[in-house]
């Protein structure tokens, strides 16, 4: 072996991840909102880039003036006063309403204002009676007082410390106090909440058909009492690929609608190509070959969209038939090969898009799931799996609730599904469904 220094020539082949290709890999993984910010950063970037919005329609009416349209004016004008945001109430604003009904002084009316200010957006206190007395420089006995005051103010159960704090507020407001429920919320609340319902039934001397009864109605109460307070905007998901079937075919297309159109800005092209100047010229070319990189990677991305849609949808033939229990497994190994693309293509490109199915809206990661090994020479797919232990456990005895270990006899022999008992364990904690004894009913 010779070791001595020298100089050698080699040939090796490397792949060299430039900008463009960067951005173009970025690109096919972009949701349609990343996709549409990614489009007007470019055109702020890019004067030869032009954005048309000419597919967005304005929602006042009252710039249709035309008179042949006015009972379609009259419907949208209602249409569009009726998405005209109404100022909501804020948390503050309502307690302080309250307090503005009783006699404090000014010290506890500051002192009031301190404490709501560190109440969160569920209800709670999130600062302690010693950091609000340090903060506002006055006695602990009087933030203590002044807290006292906000808990017995509407929503009930505001200002609480802890959950155990927010029931106990809630159940002293009754009406028809139930002694039972206080006694375990005050005093036996971690007993209660691990479900260690026979050791709590022997420290009370009570039925465990009486804790259940306590359960479905702490069930009943509210563990956030500020809720209400909080206004969230619904979320509606555009869909990104169309699937529809006409009894006879399927017809896929690529649903882009609600993306920016793009266009080359020929006439600041030409009002600049004329400068003979060769910053200006340098700028130019570096902006039109950015324009026309930008126009195949969209066309890049619609394509492989496209085919990953297209083969879902074959190899997924009976889901979009019959329905989502006829899902079969599949990876998205199976469908890079099917198309000649590696697999993290395909994970970039199903990445936060959606598929309408004649059967609903899916994402189209939901398509994808491992195979589970069967008796039979079919295999079935996690989601399968999923679907059918959410059914065991629907239909079954809530007295005498499925263990994992029976539901892995029950998939065996009346589905001919091999699953060892942790995998049951691991799909439930994926459903959120709780354990067989925390499941279990007492009457």
């Amino acid at each position: 072996m010779n070791l001595k220094p020298g100089l050698w020539q080699q040939q090796t082949l490397k792949l060299t991840m430039t900008q463009e290709l960067s951005q173009a890999i970025a690109l096919l993984q972009y949701s349609t909102q990343e996709l549409t910010s990614f489009l007007e950063e470019k055109a702020n970037e890019n004067p030869l880039l032009k954005i048309e919005a000419e597919h967005v329609r304005t929602m006042d009416p009252r710039k249709d003036r035309s008179t042949k349209k006015t009972v379609k004016v009259e419907k949208d004008k209602q249409s569009w006063i009726e998405q005209i945001g109404t100022e909501n109430k804020s948390l503050d604003s309502y307690l302080l309403s309250q307090i503005n009904m009783k006699q404090v002084s000014d010290e506890q009316r500051h002192i009031v204002q301190e404490i709501i200010f560190n109440i969160d957006e569920n209800g709670y206190l999130c600062a302690t009676v010693e950091e609000i007395a340090e903060s506002i420089k006055v006695r602990e006995d009087q933030v203590e007082a002044c807290l006292a005051l906000i808990q017995d103010l509407d929503p009930a159960g505001i200002g609480a410390r802890d959950l155990k704090e927010c029931l106990s507020l809630q159940l002293q407001r009754l009406e028809k106090r139930n002694g039972l429920a206080e006694t375990i919320v005050q005093e036996h609340f971690s007993l209660f909440a691990d479900k260690k319902w026979k050791e709590l039934g022997k420290i009370l001397g009570v039925q465990l058909a009486e804790i259940q009864q306590v359960f479905d109605f702490i069930q009943t109460l509210n563990p956030r009492p500020a809720i209400a307070f909080q206004v969230e905007k619904s979320v509606y998901i555009t869909p990104d690929v169309v699937v529809k079937w006409d009894g006879e075919a399927f017809a896929i297309s690529i649903f882009d609608e609600v993306l920016p159109k793009i266009s080359f800005n020929d006439e600041y092209y030409k009002q600049f190509s004329t400068y003979e100047d060769k910053q200006v010229s340098r700028f130019l070319h570096e902006k039109q070959q950015d324009y026309f990189w930008i126009v195949r990677a969209l066309e890049q991305r619609k394509e492989t969209l496209t085919k990953v849609a297209v083969k879902i949808v074959e190899k997924q033939h009976d889901f979009f038939i019959k329905g989502p229990t006829y899902l079969k497994p599949m990876t998205m190994r199976d469908i890079a090969e099917e198309i000649g693309v590696h697999e993290s293509t395909v994970s970039r490109a199903v990445r936060e898009k959606y598929a309408q199915t004649p059967f609903g809206l899916f994402e189209l990661k939901y398509f994808f799931s491992s195979t589970i090994q069967t008796v039979s020479d079919e295999s079935a797919s996690s989601q399968q799996v999923k679907d059918i232990i959410s059914k065991l456990i629907e239909e079954e005895n809530k007295q005498k609730p499925l263990s994992d270990q029976v539901i892995v006899k029950m998939l065996n022999t009346k589905h001919g599904i091999v699953v060892s008992r942790r995998t049951i364990a691991k799909y439930r904690d994926q459903l959120g469904i709780p354990s067989s004894s925390k499941r279990k009913r007492y009457e």
